[in-house]
């Protein structure tokens, strides 16, 4: 049973055994190769001569459904030999394979519970160890449902590190309880933990990350080498490809390698060494001995010695999707955790992958001055990424994103050369402006802008009604809202937006292109009440515009007639026409005032790109062109004035008319006029919003419905036959900065189009309509979109859960500005996700944590969170982090004990608190911060050596005191006597566990208590009491851990005392 835990080896004799000796009847003759993929990871091919084809089929068969473990360090039980054997003995045992347990040598195991259909799955990349960690489908997108495949219930043992001879058994409880908690956040159920052999058992319902967090390491004691020496000895011993020599050249560069920075941060240095000659071959022959170890020209010229390691690692490497390191990376937002809470920590929510291929402007910083008067906007170039400090140094250098856009970063982007490349070592300091939105051209911050831009929307956003749901985090409830509305008020709410977006626009020092961005978000707005909101079928409804729709609407008002849905549909279109006309205007205007007076039949037809019928009819009739202007007053009505056009236009060429005495000018209006677009268009370039209205109004009946006309337009723009609908800040320029536009998103309007087009159908485009690109230059701003994401919601346009990337990078927003309430706010409307169970609680109190000094010193924010409900336990458990990062204990003790936090609140009362407080004689506040935490005193580890011994203290001094009044167990001094002497233990006791966390004053505050309680017992003795009683007392004093010149005069006392009980004896 012991052979099947290791990895299958080179020697192919136990399969060719388990093979021949199988009772199907084969017999050596035809060759029939097995293994060519699956046992390809032994870099040997098995050869087997069954008899006849259908043998030969078979085998082939069952090694086609093989799993795939091709990593060394890796294996699985049953092993491959034994699962091709019971395949063979019993059809289908593949399909159902009693406790199929994966495991990593060194890292841990993994016992899938029950049975497991185990054919197809490539295990390389599914079942991943990592230090502390186990990772199962680590591609969400890949992960099939609970309880398929291998999502399902399982008992994952990981091997700890941990430094035996160091830890007594009190620190090894703690442990054991601390995994216990780590694994009751995670969702998971802790089962066991062997210290003697290191081993950690926990079982998991479903999988995707499961283990200890960096913070939980911390709290550990761990080792931080021993997690990779172990496995890659194994390796080694193992290793058919590294011949003798080549391991005394690698052995006798271990020591200086263990003493190199991949050694300190627990991974392989070879390995480490040979990656970076992969990944970074220009120019680094200086940096390779870096890792002090034997260099790339040493290994390449020893092939007559060993095979190169580095041939052998990119082997390696091409059939591997991980290495075996134990470093950790950061996890993107949709890679996170979505089966761990973790209540002492905050959680590791990271900036979304929205803008991940973004650069910034590199500007040297000045060693780790933290400077932050560079401001670095993102661009929309998608090349040369920069990694940050925290990614590329790893563990020994824990900074790369910090607060309010601040980004720790090493200098060079990713793949330069040359003069741009520098050394790891040399460490930046810059911010991204993330808060470009409340900046006025002057780059200066405005409060009228952070009014209007982030609190005034929120607050009517917060108007709307809501309805919550209570989801459970641990012991606690958390309130998730979501805004709930009708499409009969949707009018009003846009309104109100649309009101807030105006009053900005006022705002004195607005660059140009935020005016653009804000008066395309009023038509965004204007555009949602169109296209989605509805009226009460009386005929209420807006009379706008000249043409024949809107005098429709018009004479409905008038009459207050019932309006049936097929009008609805007309006025909902004619209410389009208008927004469209609107829409256009200024474009249309800026493009006439260009031309000269001489030109007006081009500037007719500029006015018809934008429907100003009444503009274009009276130039023609200034002109004396009365014909073309009868001819103008009825564009885009009846379809046969179009036909009456297009015809005569038809008979002109039929009969050769010479085009040239007419104007080609006058030929485009009249091409327009007859519906034929495109040849009106002949050489003439327009918006796409001009091209869309064009449609609508010239090309396409007067009662085609909106969703056909977009659907036209889509296809047209699909043949390349019409202009690309650009985001407003492309298409209208000009903006700060030039992007790099890949053609990849529409304009936010033109989404609305499509997803009114939709209908109730499933829309695809989500993600790309709500993000930055759609709506704004500024890459990093997401405020508007999304109110209007969430309006649309609100009002059943649509529904998604995921759509985080929009929700985290308008916290993100916030926090940078210091709003941190209403970040929590926009927090609380995430959708929940049962596979993500506790993305909102993570988030929240990672904010709490980080940003407390922001919230807590604002009393409005700190109410306002409350008024959430938001556990007060997360509030006092972060302000008292942050006074305990800031040295005040007495405020953190007192935020840990609001929060139940009894053993932090436990261990900073007898290491930081309680000393001061006795020997300031503030005896009352002791007791009542002891006693505050006797009732819990089974959950406070060494109780009656710490906040015990105080109550003790305080009880025993009252009972000698008042001469056994209150304690009638003490009557007699033997009785009092031994009380004294266990609690002067339990001091003795107190100073050696707490050893050097005790400063020096709790020790002084032991040796006043022990005094005082030594000059009561003995001021108690008596004449009545007998002799031995009496040198009993001494007895227990000289344990008291007091100072030596006190100590010297009781031992003064007890030889008088002893003296005179000897001549009483002599007498």
């Amino acid at each position: 049973m012991a052979s099947s835990l290791l990895p299958v080896r080179g020697d192919s004799s136990e399969l060719l055994n388990t093979i021949s000796n199988a009772p199907f009847g084969i017999s050596c003759g035809l060759d029939c190769e097995v293994g060519s993929s699956s046992l390809q990871a032994q870099h040997n091919k098995r050869i087997i001569s069954p008899n006849g084809d259908k043998s030969c089929e078979i085998l082939r068969k069952i090694e086609s459904s093989l799993p795939i473990l091709f990593s060394t360090d890796y294996y699985m039980v049953p092993s491959l030999t034994d699962l091709i054997a019971r395949e063979l003995l019993d059809p289908g045992y593949c399909s159902r394979v009693p406790d199929f347990t994966v495991g990593r040598l060194g890292y841990g195991c993994v016992k899938f519970l029950g049975m497991t259909d185990v054919r197809w799955l490539d295990l390389d990349q599914i079942v991943k160890f990592h230090r502390h960690e186990i990772v199962v489908y680590e591609d969400v997108t890949a992960k099939p449902p609970v309880g398929q495949g291998l999502n399902k219930p399982a008992e994952v043992t990981l091997t700890l590190q941990i430094r035996l001879s160091d830890i007594h058994e009190g620190q090894l409880k703690d442990v054991a309880e601390k995994l216990r908690t780590s694994m009751e956040r995670q969702g998971a159920h802790f089962i066991s933990f062997n210290p003697t052999i290191s081993e950690w058992k926990f079982s998991v319902c479903h999988f995707s990350r499961f283990g200890l967090s960096d913070d939980d390491e911390q709290d550990i004691i761990m080792d931080d080498v021993v997690a990779v020496e172990e496995p890659l000895e194994m390796n080694d011993g193992d290793n058919p490809e590294t011949n003798e020599e080549t391991q005394v050249e690698l052995e006798h560069s271990g020591p200086l390698l263990h003493h190199s920075l991949p050694a300190h941060l627990g991974l392989d240095p070879v390995k480490m060494k040979e990656m970076r000659m992969l990944m970074f071959p220009v120019e680094e022959d200086e940096e390779v001995g870096s890792f002090n170890g034997p260099s790339l020209q040493k290994l390449s010229s020893s092939k007559e010695r060993a095979r190169n390691p580095l041939q052998s690692s990119a082997q390696k490497m091409s059939h591997r999707s991980s290495f075996p390191v134990a470093r950790k990376t950061p996890l993107a937002l949709l890679e996170y955790n979505p089966g761990s809470f973790n209540s002492t920590s905050p959680g590791t929510i990271l900036m979304s992958q929205q803008n991940k291929g973004l650069p910034l402007k590199t500007i040297r910083g000045e060693g780790f001055k933290l400077d932050l008067k560079h401001q670095t906007p993102i661009t929309g170039s998608h090349s040369r990424n920069i990694v940050d400090a925290g990614l590329f140094m790893g563990r020994s250098f824990r900074v790369g994103w910090g607060p309010n856009g601040v980004l720790v970063h090493c200098g060079a982007p990713v793949g330069c050369n040359g003069s741009q490349r520098l050394l790891s070592s040399v460490i930046n300091v810059e911010k991204v402006a993330i808060d470009r939105v409340v900046r006025d051209e002057n780059n200066n911050t405005k409060k009228d802008l952070v009014e209007f831009a982030f609190d005034s929307p929120l607050n009517l956003h917060k108007t709307i009604n809501h309805e919550t749901q209570e989801v459970e985090v641990g012991s606690f409830k958390l309130k998730l809202q979501k805004v709930l509305s009708n499409r009969l008020i949707l009018s009003e709410i846009c309104r109100s937006y649309i009101d807030i977006i105006e009053k900005q626009l006022e705002v004195p020092g607005l660059s140009s292109s935020a005016c653009l961005v804000l008066m395309h978000q009023v038509m965004i707005w204007e555009l949602i009440k169109v296209l989605f909101s509805e009226r009460e079928n009386s005929g209420q409804s807006k009379s706008v515009g000249d043409d024949n729709e809107e005098d429709m609407m018009h004479d409905m008002k008038e009459g207050s007639l019932e309006i049936d849905q097929e009008s609805l549909l007309l006025v909902r279109r004619a209410e389009f026409s208008c927004w469209l006309q609107e829409s256009v205007c200024h474009r249309v205007q800026e493009e006439v005032s260009s031309l000269n007076d001489s030109s007006y039949l081009e500037h007719i037809f500029l006015l018809l790109t934008g429907r100003q019928l009444d503009g274009a009819v009276e130039i023609a009739v200034s002109k004396g062109d009365v014909r073309l202007a009868c001819l103008l007053s009825q564009a885009g009505g009846s379809t046969m004035n179009r036909a009456d056009i297009a015809r005569q236009l038809d008979l002109w060429r039929i009969n050769g008319l010479d085009f040239k005495f007419i104007e080609n000018e006058r030929i485009r209006l009249y091409e327009l006029l007859s519906g034929n677009v495109h040849d009106a268009l002949n050489d003439v370039k327009i918006d796409w919003k001009r091209f869309l209205g064009l449609l609508m109004w010239y090309q396409l009946t007067p009662h085609t419905s909106l969703p056909i006309l977009f659907q036209t337009y889509q296809h047209l723009l699909d043949d390349g036959r019409a202009p690309y609908p650009l985001p407003i800040y492309i298409d209208e320029g000009p903006v700060a900065e030039a992007i790099d536009f890949t053609g990849r998103h529409f304009d936010l309007s033109y989404y609305l189009m499509l997803l009114h087009a939709n209908g109730e159908g499933e829309f695809g485009f989500l993600k790309t309509m709500f993000s930055a690109f759609s709506s704004t230059n500024d890459l990093l701003d997401y405020h508007m979109i999304w109110h209007q994401r969430a309006v649309l919601e609100a009002v059943d346009v649509f529904s998604s859960n995921d759509l985080q990337v929009l929700d985290m990078g308008f916290v993100s927003q916030l926090l940078c500005i210091g709003q941190c309430h209403w970040a929590i706010y926009v927090a609380l409307h995430m959708p929940f996700r049962d596979d993500y169970p506790y993305l909102q609680a993570t988030l929240i109190r990672e904010i709490l944590f980080q940003y407390c000094e922001t919230w807590s010193s604002d009393e409005s924010q700190h109410q306002f969170i409350e008024n959430l409900d938001i556990p007060r336990s997360w509030l006092h458990e972060a302000m008292a982090v942050y006074f305990s990062y800031n040295g005040d204990l007495f405020k953190a003790l007192e935020h840990y004990l609001e929060c139940e936090n009894w053993q932090k609140a436990h261990y900073i009362f007898i290491t930081s608190v309680s000393h001061k407080l006795f020997l300031s004689a503030n005896h009352s506040e002791i007791w009542r911060l002891a006693t505050s935490m006797e009732d819990h005193k089974s959950e406070i580890e060494n109780w009656d050596l710490g906040a015990g011994i105080y109550i003790s203290f305080y009880l025993i001094r009252s009972s000698l005191q008042e001469n056994n009044n209150t304690m009638s167990e003490l009557d007699s001094l033997e009785n009092k006597s031994s009380t004294c002497r266990d609690f002067l233990g339990h001091l003795n006791e107190s100073v050696a566990v707490f050893a050097d966390r005790l400063p020096i004053d709790a020790r002084v505050a032991y040796s006043k208590m022990a005094e005082e309680i030594s000059e009561l017992l003995l001021s108690d003795i008596s004449e009545g009491s007998t002799r031995d009683a009496q040198l009993s007392c001494f007895d227990t004093v000289f344990n008291a851990p007091v100072l030596e010149d006190l100590r010297s005069n009781h031992l003064q006392d007890a030889v008088s005392l002893f003296t005179l009980y000897l001549s009483e004896i002599a007498t």
